[in-house]
């Protein structure tokens, strides 16, 4: 269930999601609250799930890991054991840097980095030994779109539904 957000919720979360080195004191100076209510705010949104990690976004290739590929994965068996086992696997390798499960033709997409050949290599054979029976491999060239922020907005109520309320409300 989604987490009601305010018009300051909305413009902190917006601020972190474009610079999240900002200071509490920043923070506050962009909403117009005070740093107490700022920690304040920032430390519920983190509670609530809202704000997951604010972390640094580091260039895989100026820290050594010039090859950088998708792997899409398809399991051999479909239980739960199996894709317990996979899934341990996948956060056990610190190579796989995101993996989601989808629905498709394939059951998993991974984004892997290497050093090398050899090391993606080794990769690719562990997923193989843990029960990835058909797995694609896609070189990234080059990043088009870096992750973007989320687009937060207050959500407005159409036009028709207001309406409809204030029909009701004049009963």
């Amino acid at each position: 269930m989604a987490v009601q957000l305010d018009e300051v919720d909305i413009q902190l979360l917006s601020a972190l999601q474009e610079d999240a080195d900002r200071t509490n004191v920043e923070l506050a100076r962009l909403t117009g609250l005070s740093p107490a209510a700022t920690l304040h705010r920032v430390r519920r949104l983190k509670e609530s799930g809202v704000i997951r990690v604010i972390r640094a976004e580091v260039d895989p290739a100026a820290a050594g890991f010039p090859l950088q590929v998708y792997v899409t994965a398809t399991l051999t068996r479909h239980d739960p054991r199996s894709s317990r086992v996979f899934d341990d696997l996948i956060r056990s390798l610190p190579q796989i840097i995101m993996a989601d499960n989808v629905a498709g033709e394939t059951d998993y997409f991974l984004s892997v980095v290497a050093r090398d050949v050899a090391e993606l290599q080794t990769v690719l054979a562990a997923l193989a030994t843990r029960g990835g029976q058909r797995l694609v491999t896609y070189l990234r060239l080059a990043e088009i779109k870096p992750p973007s922020r989320l687009p937060l907005a207050p959500v407005s109520v159409p036009a028709r539904r207001r309406r409809s309320s204030r029909a009701k409300e004049r009963e």
